[in-house]
């Protein structure tokens, strides 16, 4: 994860297949990782999973993502469980050393999300205001801000890149990478739990 180092901001695109697009079929989540000059620095690919689940279940389905670099060397695993409402996620570096949890609370109206340490101590918290549904806000416990998730983020991004499928995460430059690494595997958590479904009506 050494290309995190010099980087305060990245942006997740996720791949759709033409498959699901037209039949809505649930594929296998793929995404790319850009820095905000557009340079892709990883692929992820939702790793193995019975097709029943992902018919069945759809978003609620148990994932395993793996962060690949451009040679194909694992960076990050992102491993899901299957729960209806208090969804977790544990985050490993390429090794499959714990780095640390996405965890979400219990809120009512608002999205609210703790984020673990390897030894289960809360560092920080994700908050999804009511009237910006589409940010999760990165606070510590004195609810001072370090950064954000965005939906539909187009911020700082260079020509190319469409709106509709794309993440931001903007966190402290100096931050240790492996800290960058917790929030980047929040993302495909939120991306199952909150916008998996595209219809408005299925949107958690």
């Amino acid at each position: 994860m050494r290309q995190l180092e010099s980087l305060d901001a990245l942006v997740v695109q996720q791949k759709k297949e033409w498959i699901e697009i037209v039949t809505d079929f649930e594929t296998k989540n793929a995404y790319s990782v850009f820095d905000v000059q557009g340079r892709e620095l990883y692929t992820a690919v939702e790793d193995g999973g019975f097709f029943l689940w992902r018919w069945i279940l759809k978003a609620l389905r148990p994932f395993t993502i793996l962060l690949l670099s451009l040679d194909q060397r694992p960076e990050l695993k992102v491993r899901r469980y299957f729960r209806f409402w208090f969804h977790t996620a544990d985050i490993f570096d390429g090794s499959d050393r714990l780095l640390g949890t996405i965890k979400r609370r219990f809120s009512i109206l608002r999205k609210k999300y703790s984020v673990l340490d390897s030894s289960g101590n809360e560092i920080y918290h994700l908050f999804g205001p009511i009237l910006h549904p589409w940010t999760f806000n990165i606070l510590d416990g004195q609810d001072m801000e370090y950064g954000k998730i965005t939906k539909e983020w187009s911020g700082l991004l260079t020509e190319g890149f469409t709106d509709a499928d794309n993440f931001g995460v903007v966190f402290p430059q100096d931050w240790p990478v492996e800290r960058k690494a917790l929030f980047l595997g929040a993302v495909f958590l939120i991306d199952f739990v909150h916008f998996e479904n595209k219809e408005s009506g299925n949107r958690r």
